[in-house]
């Protein structure tokens, strides 16, 4: 009789624990269901909350897709929170935005904007990238052109180390203004200071905007490549067969990195040739620019012509010495590198004085042209003085005005030079 008692009793008591654990498994199975996210399928925008206004924007939806193409998107792209990090806390901002809150990680946020997108339900909205911010540069060299500008010519330049040739890529021409409504230019290249050889392009026929696309190679030291200057000569040829130049383009190889792995590319506007004679002792091209807010002036020695050397019987290296004064008083000099062998030396090399704004009646920059000779001697050349009209007159004195009239921007000019200043 008790072991059919206790037969009894382990039956029930194994009926109660199976009946707990198909309950704690039912628990758990339905626990598990309703918390599943609901996937369903989003508005393709935000729904308004005015009712009217929901009906006004379905219906322009609707007129608007069909009118343009499914290809057609919006600039900005929307930036969204998936799903997995809803347990975050948001303040609303405007148009929709949201931003997380330094609060409670753990506090359930409130029902935010949903995205556009099907495969990502459930996350927020809570700003957009503008992919116009992330765009290149656009190159502006063939659209923007000053006024008076002749026109630009493009070209690339790289140095063979090894066998020591420089090449030369002329690219293109634009915008060229030729004396009569056709034009058919071509390219004379020089090797300054050689002038007496050139290289020359093909002409091309009929065109305001020429495309090369050719080649030419000089073969020069490494020695002395840092003291030669290429010289782009751009010239129109009419129905008699004449030559009339259009402009030129003067680039020094001194201060230019022309070994690196790619050529290097270059544009410049071209520039008219001083068709004035040299004076007596020739001319300089400087220009001037002064910084009121930096109290910086800038002297920018471009190029001299028409050097008449003192001695013959040697080549002549001839460098400029620019000098700052006040009251006469000498205050800083800085010099130029020396050009051998020519009487027409391009330096395009800048300079820079300390210049308070109120010493600009009483300080003058004097440029001297100077030839080295035996030793340390040099031979004077020429020197010509800019300044207030304390200290200069005509040409020089217009230079000086117009630079102050002009700040931050550098002003060009030619000037004779003299001994006697």
């Amino acid at each position: 009789m008790s072991e059919q008692v206790a037969a009894v009793a382990g039956g029930v008591i194994g009926a109660i624990l199976l009946l707990i654990l198909i309950g704690i498994a039912v628990y758990l199975l339905w626990k598990k269901i309703c918390l599943l996210p609901s996937y369903e399928e989003l508005p393709n925008s935000v729904t308004p909350t005015h009712p009217d206004a929901s009906l006004e924007d379905q219906t322009l939806s609707q007129q608007s897709s069909a009118i343009q193409p499914k290809s057609i998107r919006t600039r900005s792209v929307p930036f969204i929170i998936p799903p997995k990090f809803h347990g975050r806390d948001w303040i609303n901002l405007t148009n929709g935005e949201q931003v997380q809150k330094d609060s409670d990680p753990y506090v359930t946020p409130e029902s935010g904007p949903r995205c556009s997108f099907h495969s990502l339900a459930g996350a927020y909205v809570i700003g957009s990238i503008n992919p116009e911010l992330y765009k290149f540069p656009e190159d502006k060299s063939e659209t923007d052109f000053p006024e008076c500008n002749i026109g630009r010519l493009w070209f690339s330049v790289e140095y063979e180390q090894e066998a020591e040739r420089l090449l030369v890529s002329l690219i293109k021409a634009r915008k060229l203004q030729p004396p009569t409504d056709s034009c058919s230019p071509f390219v004379k290249i020089y090797l300054l200071p050689d002038e007496r050889r050139y290289l020359q392009s093909k002409t091309k026929r009929k065109t305001l905007n020429p495309q090369f696309d050719e080649n030419f190679i000089f073969q020069v030291s490494s020695k002395t490549l840092c003291q030669r200057t290429l010289k782009f000569s751009l010239y129109h040829v009419d129905k008699q067969k004449k030559h009339h130049l259009l402009g030129q383009v003067i680039f020094p190889l001194k201060n230019e990195t022309l070994t690196g792995d790619s050529k290097l590319v270059i544009w410049r506007d071209l520039e008219a040739e001083n068709l004035e004679p040299p004076s007596e002792y020739g001319d300089i091209q400087f220009s001037l620019s002064y910084n009121d807010y930096l109290s910086r002036l800038t002297v920018v020695v471009l190029r001299a012509k028409g050097l008449k050397f003192q001695d013959e019987r040697e080549i002549a290296s001839v460098y400029i010495k620019v000098s700052l004064m006040n009251h006469n008083k000498f205050i800083k000099c800085k010099k130029t590198t020396a050009v051998l062998g020519s009487p027409n030396p391009v330096y395009n090399e800048t300079f820079s004085f300390k210049a308070d704004q109120t010493e600009l009646d009483t300080a003058s920059l004097s440029l001297s042209v100077l030839q080295s000779a035996e030793g340390d001697k040099t031979h004077l050349l020429g020197r010509v003085v800019v300044g207030p009209f304390m200290y200069t007159r005509g040409k020089e004195l217009e230079h000086w005005n117009e630079m102050i009239s002009k700040p931050k921007e550098l002003v060009k000019r030619w000037h004779a030079l003299c001994r006697n200043t």
